[in-house]
């Protein structure tokens, strides 16, 4: 029998990531590095304890393009930079953001046992 579970919307993985990373004022996904900055402590593993998300991050996340940010789901970097996935994994959720398509289709696992 298969069993089929969703982490979450794994749209949100890449934010902190992203802001460490890009040094201009460009945009990623939509979205830029002072809307990155502003979701950053909702998704830092380090103390103190997260925060809930900004109204500047929600807003951010509201314009972004949360399939493009889904694209980085599984970057092997995040936790190297402090990045909490289940914590960006709630961001959407968190900011009354719906999860696109997308995002739901990569984060199903089929699990199966016998």
């Amino acid at each position: 029998m298969a069993k089929v579970t969703c982490s979450g919307p794994a749209c949100m993985v890449v934010v902190v990531f992203l802001a460490l990373v890009v040094e201009s004022k460009a945009q990623i996904c939509g979205m830029s590095q002072d809307g990155f900055k502003a979701c950053q402590p909702s998704v830092s593993d380090s103390p103190p304890s997260p925060t809930d998300p900004s109204k500047a991050c929600c807003k951010a996340l509201g314009s972004a393009d949360l399939g493009c940010l889904c694209s980085y789901r599984d970057s092997l970097l995040l936790p190297y930079f402090g990045i909490d996935p289940d914590l960006a994994m709630q961001l959407p959720a968190k900011c009354n953001l719906a999860t696109p398509l997308q995002c739901q289709v990569l984060c199903y696992t089929v699990n199966q046992s016998f």
